[in-house]
């Protein structure tokens, strides 16, 4: 009883101090925006300012969890410690992968989740995702739209792949983005291209992906076209979370300039790493509405520029000080993730982490019994997220490292 109390006092201090920080910073947002250096661009951020007891209710996050061949056992791992009820899943093994792999994937996912059937899904008919050309965009375009299509009530998008892993519980996820306005984007960007410009962005390829049922080496031409100036081109990481309203802009809006973007990418290495980056910061709808932050934890060498390093368990203490959500490239079952599992989720082998939806009593897991998926029970890794978040969004490092063009 006294060990609840303690938990429920603390829970109260966290969502108190959420509510008056975001107080704070509406305010300074409106000081901000009503500058006349801000009138140009014209998106207002609202944030959740009700003081009552009462906290706003808990957002919906539609997961894009992509693999390829091989990658089934990992992508089960990661959908377990993402799970939640109140969120969405959706899992793409792409075409190197078999298609006995993606059967035995989504037998797994009904013995696992026998009550989960509404908010999982896999795609059935899935594309090539060649991460040196265009069709990893096409992958992910091909999951946003069906994840709208599927599910009419989430409010944002996150793209992972196998590699990556959470570093915070669903709950303490839920609980943060419960404070945020639905219409902020977590996109990693720069309009520093340097060494992609002559690698990434000049050369013209083609992604046999897009047009061959077999995968195939991409295609490099003998010519090279000049950088665009129709629009500033920005590159950053293909993890992203986007919200609902976003998503829909890029797969079915009116405006022309995701399809003229599309178009221009279909033949660039790596298009999937500089495609929703150009997108919302030459969007005056969205540009305003843009955290340059993806809430990922990496590490970089000296090795390559191409990809973040593998994480290793050195590597945990830095993984949860930093506040980020999730942290990538993991090994296939590295130490590490037992670690993470057992230090920072809370997650026995094959259970679910434990949140404020499970009611089990007794040893075993405690998810077997569901109770209420809007009741959350955030932990360390919510005030940890809370502190990374704030920061990201002081008037200090928010509109200075907002689609800035350098």
């Amino acid at each position: 009883m006294q060990a609840e109390k303690k938990s429920l006092y603390s829970i109260s201090i966290l969502t108190i101090s959420l509510v008056s920080l975001l107080f704070i910073l509406c305010f300074s947002f409106y000081l901000s925006s009503s500058s006349p250096s801000s009138a140009p661009r014209s998106t207002t951020l609202t944030f959740q300012t009700n003081l009552s007891s009462a906290p706003p209710p808990p957002p919906s996050f539609a997961y894009l969890l992509s693999g390829s061949d091989g990658d089934a056992p990992r992508l089960l791992r990661l959908l377990s410690a993402l799970y939640h009820p109140r969120n969405r899943y959706l899992l793409h093994l792409d075409l190197s992968a078999s298609h006995d792999q993606r059967l035995r994937l989504v037998s797994s996912i009904r013995s696992s989740f026998p009550s989960s059937s509404s908010n999982v899904a896999v795609i059935g008919r899935p594309g090539h995702s060649n991460p040196r050309g265009s069709s990893a965009l096409s992958a992910s375009l091909h999951g946003a739209a069906a994840a709208l299509r599927l599910w009419p009530d989430w409010d944002w998008l996150v793209t992972l792949d196998a590699s990556a892993y959470p570093i915070v519980t669903q709950d303490d996820l839920l609980h943060v983005f419960s404070y945020l306005p639905r219409d902020l984007n977590f996109v990693q960007h720069s309009s520093h291209i340097g060494w992609r410009e002559s690698r990434r962005l000049k050369p013209i390829i083609v992604d046999p992906g897009l047009h061959l049922s077999a995968r195939g080496l991409v295609f490099y031409a003998t010519q090279r076209r000049d950088l665009p100036d129709a629009y500033k081109i920005f590159t950053g990481s293909d993890s992203v979370i986007l919200s609902r309203k976003f998503t829909e802009f890029c797969i079915m809006g009116v405006d022309n300039l995701p399809r003229t973007l599309l178009m221009y990418y279909a033949n660039t290495p790596a298009a999937h790493k500089n495609y929703f980056q150009t997108v919302i910061c030459n969007s005056a709808q969205f540009n305003r509405s843009t955290i340059n932050h993806n809430l990922h934890h990496v590490e970089w060498d000296n090795s390559s520029k191409v990809d973040p390093r593998m994480l290793g368990v050195d590597d945990l203490t830095n993984m949860t000080l930093g506040g980020a959500a999730f942290a990538m490239r993991f090994s296939t079952d590295d130490p590490v993730l037992d670690l993470i599992d057992q230090v920072v989720l809370h997650r026995g082998p094959g259970q679910f982490v434990p949140g404020g939806w499970c009611l089990g009593r007794g040893s075993g897991d405690p998810c077997r019994v569901w109770g209420d998926p809007d009741v959350l029970r955030p932990g360390p890794g919510a005030r940890r997220l809370e502190r990374a978040i704030v920061d990201l969004l002081s008037n200090g490092s928010f509109r200075n490292n907002q689609c800035i063009w350098e």
